[in-house]
């Protein structure tokens, strides 16, 4: 049975079109170009810091983030930057009595932005405030002990094979790949989609599923 549910952060819960959208502005670069850069980094195995770096060399993101904060253009998590299933799954999964935590790869300031939406949930924790990042196991291990259930009534619900069920499911729980943003749809068939116990194509059909464990 499931008792706890604990979603990853980007592209999960929060639609980072807005996000990436607004360093694409910050650093000069066309958003289109900005996206492609994006999608080119994830075909070769990499990530978001490889696009930074190619744009702008020598790219330090807690300087540049300091900057566009006193310019008055933070990086912020805002109301609509969150896909328009959230607040209804999770009103519902609350409603079931489904224990909530969101925990992902952000700064403590992603933390705090989301704690300020006042979100139904009981934990908020970020990989800045732990001090550990997925896909590293630690990660899952600070999720289970900050969770009051043990390891397999906790589903982790996040949108990469490699970096959230794979892991998740090697420290003991069980797992959900939730089909959006670019990394979901370029890897979501791999490995039968890194063994998770439940495969979304959004958050409305997840409280019906907990339902049905119960």
């Amino acid at each position: 049975m499931v008792r706890a549910v604990v979603f990853d952060v980007g592209e999960t819960l929060v639609d980072e079109s807005g996000l990436f959208g607004g360093w694409a502005d910050w650093l000069g670069v066309p958003r289109h170009t900005f996206s492609a850069l994006i999608g080119a980094a994830i075909a070769r195995g990499g990530g978001f810091a490889e696009v930074f770096e190619t744009v702008r060399p020598g790219f330090d993101f807690r300087v540049e983030d300091r900057l566009r904060e006193e310019a008055g253009v933070p990086d912020r998590i805002r109301e609509e930057d969150l896909y328009a299933d959230v607040r209804l799954c999770l009103q519902e999964l609350h409603s079931l009595g489904v224990w909530l935590g969101i925990a992902g790869n952000q700064p403590a300031r992603a933390g705090q932005d989301l704690l300020s939406l006042r979100l139904p949930v009981d934990l908020v924790a970020t990989s800045e405030e732990w001090g550990v990042r997925k896909p590293d196991l630690r990660f899952f291990e600070r999720v289970e002990s900050a969770v009051p259930f043990p390891a397999e009534e906790i589903l982790y619900v996040g949108d990469r094979i490699g970096r959230d069920v794979i892991p998740a499911k090697k420290a003991g729980l069980r797992a959900a790949l939730l089909r959006r943003g670019p990394w979901a749809y370029l890897h979501g068939d791999d490995d039968g989609g890194g063994g998770a116990d439940l495969r979304l194509d959004g958050l409305t059909a997840l409280p019906e599923w907990i339902a049905g464990q119960r």
